[in-house]
């Protein structure tokens, strides 16, 4: 996927962060029950466009017209980065804290949006045999960082969900990103919570 492909993909990626901002700001966490249906809703007619995208070739090239610039290789016959991230979202509102599931939602739009944008442009670094750089997980890192740092008002958990979130995106377990990092994310803040 070309530099200018990424860039686009990784804008509609940022654009994600509608989900933690509406929990937050529009449903004042105070209606779980609602973010969850909304999910539920959103994660429902992803998953009725992707098997009509298997199923129907016409659809399939209508789809791939649209859409065939931001997806990566394996989406072409895999489920799309999309329909991961509306799942990992809707599982951290049902089994984690408002804020907690909040902010592990937007560390996954805000951080490996750039860490893949640094990690593309300015990455020299590549470590772990993973094609990582390490100026991407840095930038991962201090993303992560400063976001939850304005929403937990609590450096040291803002570390621990920052350090989560971005071991999360380096590691090579076979779980898409959208699932890996905003649940690794909230695992780590729900235990450190309750020691700190």
């Amino acid at each position: 996927m070309g530099w200018l492909n990424e860039s686009l993909r990784k804008s509609v990626h940022l654009s994600s962060l509608v989900i933690p901002l509406s929990y937050r700001y529009i449903l004042g966490f105070e209606n779980r029950k609602m973010a969850f249906s909304l999910l539920l809703a959103a994660l429902v007619i992803s998953m009725v466009i992707e098997f009509h995208r298997f199923w129907q070739k016409s659809f399939r090239k209508t789809f791939h017209r649209v859409f065939g610039r931001i997806l990566r290789k394996h989406e072409m016959k895999d489920f799309t980065g999309a329909t991961y991230l509306l799942f990992a979202s809707m599982l951290c509102v049902a089994f984690f804290d408002p804020l907690t599931a909040s902010v592990s939602i937007a560390m996954l739009s805000i951080g490996d949006t750039f860490a893949a944008l640094i990690g593309m442009n300015f990455g020299k670094r590549k470590f772990l045999r993973n094609n990582k750089s390490l100026e991407g997980s840095l930038a991962c890192f201090v993303s992560c960082f400063v976001f939850a740092l304005y929403w937990l008002s609590n450096p040291l958990l803002a570390v621990i969900g920052a350090l989560a979130a971005t071991g999360a995106e380096l590691g090579k377990i076979p779980l898409d990103d959208n699932i890996k990092i905003p649940l690794s994310a909230a695992l780590a803040l729900s235990i450190a919570g309750i020691f700190i």
